[in-house]
């Protein structure tokens, strides 16, 4: 499902690349709401004091992912101002090549949350091209970080920027749906959205409160009203314990040609979900089909 690639949010190339993945954080959690004003670059961006919260160094966290992937966070330590008045004395100057410190972690990062913010780690220049390396962790779950191999889909869907690849992500209630490449992810108005400048998929999950009603009476309640008119533009498909029903139209009341796609899963009594796909090439239709098929329930064990 991959394609529509997002570009880099520093330097606007396509992240083509699947294998390592970047990701960055702008600023220290805590510097966030200080003002503007209070936030003090030391000639390279990397180097930051914050009035009144502290000082910052911008670090590379590596992350050995499943699939053969890394992910590459760029994330701030907080460290003690000599820290700070040393890096920014060696930035630039060949001594860079050898600068090693400690600080501890200025953010929170799911999936991993507090048991991250604040740990503290070492990091290490690796190439004087690059961000310093966090290569220590002194505590469990920051050991953990750098030396396990974590599920790409579980670490990667806690991300709502565009990624190059596609992700499983969970929408709770034991659903799941590939989210593609290229989309960004949100939760609005009781939906999972992934939207990207030309496409977008909403996804909802149904719970039937009408005890016994069997998959095709809650499809149709579901169905009820819908514009689902067009024989040739619909699909039903079966499932071993229920059914999907999908249908397409274009419609024209919206100024420039986009295409809607409706597609609902119900596997087993009980459940549903649902997803609204957009699209401005014809072609995406192939797309739609494929996040609608997409959609996974694990029946509870």
């Amino acid at each position: 499902m991959t394609g529509h690639l997002p570009s880099c949010s520093c330097c606007g190339d396509s992240l083509t690349d699947e294998r390592r993945i970047d990701i960055g954080f702008k600023l220290p959690d805590a510097a966030l709401t200080a003002p503007e004003e209070a936030r003090h670059r030391l000639g390279p961006s990397a180097l930051l004091r914050v009035d009144g919260v502290g000082s910052f160094i911008r670090c590379l966290l590596p992350v050995r992912l499943t699939h053969e992937t890394e992910l590459v966070l760029g994330v701030w330590l907080e460290v003690d101002d000599d820290v700070l008045r040393k890096a920014h004395d060696l930035w630039e100057d060949q001594g860079y090549a050898d600068l090693a410190f400690k600080g501890r972690l200025a953010h929170r990062i799911r999936p991993w949350g507090d048991d991250l913010l604040g740990a503290e780690f070492t990091a290490r220049v690796a190439d004087p091209e690059e961000l310093p390396y966090l290569v220590v962790g002194h505590a469990p779950m920051a050991a953990r970080v750098l030396a396990d191999t974590w599920d790409r889909d579980h670490v990667l869907s806690r991300f709502p920027q565009q990624l190059p690849v596609d992700v499983r992500t969970g929408l709770g209630d034991h659903w799941s749906v590939v989210r593609s490449a290229g989309l960004t992810a949100r939760f609005a108005d009781g939906a999972d959205q992934f939207a990207g400048p030309d496409r977008s998929a909403a996804v909802t999950v149904f719970t039937d409160d009408t005890p016994g009603r069997t998959p095709e009476g809650f499809l149709s309640v579901l169905l009820a009203g819908a514009p689902d008119n067009v024989p040739a533009q619909r699909l039903i498909e079966r499932l071993p314990g229920g059914l999907r029903h999908a249908f397409w139209l274009t419609p024209d009341d919206h100024g420039r040609e986009r295409h809607e796609f409706y597609g609902f899963t119900v596997p087993a009594p009980g459940t549903a979900a649902g997803v609204f796909c957009t699209h401005e090439d014809p072609a995406d239709l192939a797309w739609a089909q494929q996040v609608w098929r997409s959609l996974a329930w694990a029946e509870p064990s």
